[in-house]
């Protein structure tokens, strides 16, 4: 039998904790976020069981859903439903490693492009930073800030 992650198992017990809490915000937003796991394990040619790292990936996409839900919504003048994207979206960050701040990601942009030697080859070498850089950053920051980060520093 194979152990199943060690964070899906937390997130399975915070659910029945807040199922007999009546926590309505919170149970629903991990049921869901449970659901896009099994949807994940059963992608693909072969069911599998995902290990910490991704069930991480899973919550930031079901975190980054939210926040580009509430966005959304805020600029349609719906303030309800986005105060509920943000607060689903609160809820699966307690899940998720401490983000990086803007400062961390420069410094680890900065020490991929010495690494790479990309100093001088301008946008190209995009593609070299951000492989040595996402490995580094997976869960702890949103993929387009560091991509920014990387355009501006090779720009």
């Amino acid at each position: 039998m194979v152990r199943m992650s060690a964070l899906k198992d937390r997130l399975r017990a915070d659910l029945t904790t807040a199922i007999k809490a009546r926590d309505e915000l919170r149970s629903s937003t991990l049921r869901m976020v449970l659901t896009a796991i099994t949807n994940a394990e059963v992608a693909g040619k072969a069911a599998r069981e995902l290990s910490d790292d991704d069930v991480i990936g899973v919550l930031s996409s079901e975190g980054k859903k939210r926040r580009e839900a509430a966005t959304a919504y805020t600029d349609a003048g719906r303030s309800e439903l986005a105060e509920k994207e943000q607060a689903e979206a609160a809820v699966i960050a307690d899940y998720l490693p401490v983000q990086l701040t803007e400062a961390e990601i420069a410094a680890l942009v900065t020490a991929a492009v010495e690494q790479a030697g990309a100093a001088g080859e301008g946008m190209k070498a995009m593609g070299k930073v951000m492989g040595l850089v996402q490995p580094q950053v997976k869960g702890r920051a949103d993929g387009g800030v560091v991509a920014a980060e990387v355009r501006r520093q090779l720009g």
